[in-house]
C-alpha cells in the first residue's frame, strides 16, 4: 500500500486541482454550454438511425449514457466499428446514470428530468420532470439534475439523486407505473450513486461533495448520514478524495467505496462503521461494481499526481482481497457486467476533462482489452440482461 503522508498528498491534489480544475469542487461548470430549454414534455423521440421500431433489441446489447450529448445509444458487443453501433434514442439533456427494469424500461437521470425508454421499440416513452429546483438546464460536470439512479427489486419504483449546483442534493421516487415523482427526501451534495439493498427497504445515496452515504429508509422515508472519509474531509470542495460510486456486496449487504487505488471503505450500512482495507492500484478511482460471487471491479480513472500515480486501470477484487490491476489506455468512468460475468464493459465517458468516446471491453479471464468505439462522451452503461449497471 502506498502511504504517502495526507499533507505532501493535498499539496499535490490543489497544485493539480488548480491546473486541471478536476472534479474536486463544485465551482462552476467546466466549460458547460449555457442553458437550453427543454424538450417536449413526454413524446416518444427517437434519432433517424435508431433503426426502427420493427427492429429487435437483442439479449446482451449495452446501453449506454451518452452525456456529452443528450442520447442513449444501444451498442451490440458482439460487432466492432459502425456495425456496433444500433442507433440512439433522445432522451434529455447531458444524460447520467442509467438503470434497467425487468419490463425492458431503461431509466434514465438527466438533466430535465427522468427519462424512460423502451429498449424492445428504441423509444423515449416518458420525460418525468424534477420537484427539486435545480435552477437552469445545463450541461457540463457541474450540471444539476439527475446522476445516480436504480430502481426497486420489484421495479415498481426509481430512486434518483439529484443534483443541486451549490446546495444539498435530494432523492426523488419516481412510481414506474404512474410516471410521476411521489416523494423528495433530502440527501447530501452531489449524489454521484444511488443504489438500493436486496430487500428494498433502504436506498443508498453516495454524496461526492459531502464526504458521506445517506441511508434511506423506505418505510418511513428517513435519512441517516454515514461519513466515509478515510483521508479525512481537510480541504472541503477542493479536495479530491471524496466517494464517487458504491457497490454492494451481495453477501451482507456492505457497502463498498474504493479510494485511490489504496484504501476500500467497506461500511456496515445498519451501524455505520466504517472499516478501511488495503487496495494496490495507486491511481484514482471512480466507478465500481459487484458481481453475483462477490468479485468487485473498479475503475481507475488515471492519477491525481503522474509523478506518484499509477495510470488508468481495472481491478478485479476476489471476495477475499486478491487484487488482478488490469492497465487502460486513458480515463474511464464507470463498469458493468456481462450476464455471465466473464466481460467488463468499461466507459470512457470521464466526468472530468480527457474523456474519450468509446468502451474499453476487458476479458475477465485474460484481462485481455479491445477498444470499441461509440457514443459522445460515454458515461454509465447497462447491459439488457447484465448484472452491472454502471453508474447507479
Amino acid at each position: 500500500m502506498n502511504r504517502r503522508s495526507l499533507a505532501g498528498r493535498l499539496a499535490a491534489l490543489a497544485a493539480v486541482t488548480a491546473t486541471l480544475g478536476g472534479c474536486a469542487s463544485d465551482g462552476g461548470d467546466g466549460g458547460a454550454a449555457s442553458p437550453v430549454s427543454a424538450p417536449p414534455g413526454t413524446t416518444a423521440q427517437r434519432t433517424p438511425d435508431s433503426g426502427g421500431t420493427s427492429a429487435r433489441t437483442p439479449r446482451g446489447t449495452l446501453l449506454v449514457t451518452d452525456f456529452g450529448s443528450d442520447t442513449v445509444t444501444f451498442v451490440d458487443p458482439a460487432e466492432r466499428g459502425a456495425a456496433a453501433d444500433l442507433g440512439s434514442v433522445r432522451v434529455g439533456t447531458a444524460p447520467y446514470g442509467i438503470a434497467l427494469g425487468e419490463d425492458g424500461t431503461a431509466w434514465v437521470a438527466t438533466a430535465e428530468g427522468v427519462a424512460a425508454v423502451d429498449t424492445r421499440t428504441r423509444e423515449r416513452t416518458a420525460l418525468i420532470p424534477y420537484r427539486t429546483d435545480t435552477g437552469p438546464v445545463t450541461t457540463g460536470e457541474y450540471r444539476g439534475g439527475g446522476m445516480g439512479i436504480a430502481l426497486s427489486p420489484d421495479g415498481s419504483r426509481a430512486y434518483v439523486g439529484v443534483n443541486v449546483p451549490g446546495g444539498e442534493g435530494t432523492l426523488e421516487v419516481v412510481d414506474t407505473e404512474r410516471r410521476e415523482v411521489t416523494r423528495v427526501v433530502p440527501v447530501g451534495r452531489r449524489p454521484f450513486d444511488v443504489d438500493v439493498s436486496r430487500d428494498g427497504r433502504q436506498v443508498y445515496a453516495t454524496n461526492h461533495d459531502s464526504f458521506d452515504v445517506s441511508v434511506v429508509g423506505t418505510g418511513d422515508w428517513t435519512a441517516r448520514r454515514i461519513e466515509v472519509a478515510p483521508y479525512g474531509t481537510e480541504g472541503g470542495l477542493g479536495s479530491w478524495l471524496k466517494p464517487h460510486y458504491t457497490a454492494v456486496r451481495p453477501s451482507d449487504g456492505a457497502l463498498l467505496l474504493p479510494f485511490e487505488g489504496e484504501r476500500l471503505a467497506v461500511v456496515d450500512p445498519g451501524t455505520g462503521r466504517v472499516r478501511i482495507e488495503e487496495m494496490t492500484a495507486n491511481t484514482h478511482q471512480h466507478g465500481v461494481t459487484a458481481g453475483a460471487d462477490g468479485t468487485l471491479y473498479v475503475v481507475g480513472t488515471g492519477p491525481i499526481d503522474p509523478s506518484e500515480d499509477d495510470g488508468p486501470s481495472l481491478t478485479v477484487r476476489s471476495p477475499d482481497g486478491d487484487e488482478r490491476v488490469v492497465p487502460l489506455d486513458g480515463p474511464h468512468e464507470t463498469v458493468a457486467l456481462s450476464a455471465d460475468g466473464g466481460t467488463a464493459y468499461v466507459s470512457g465517458g470521464f466526468t472530468r476533462d480527457g474523456y474519450w468516446n468509446g468502451l474499453s471491453v476487458v476479458d475477465v479471464a485474460t484481462g485481455r482489452v479491445t477498444r470499441l468505439p461509440v457514443g459522445e462522451r460515454p458515461l454509465a452503461v447497462a447491459v439488457l440482461g447484465g448484472r452491472g449497471t454502471g453508474a447507479g
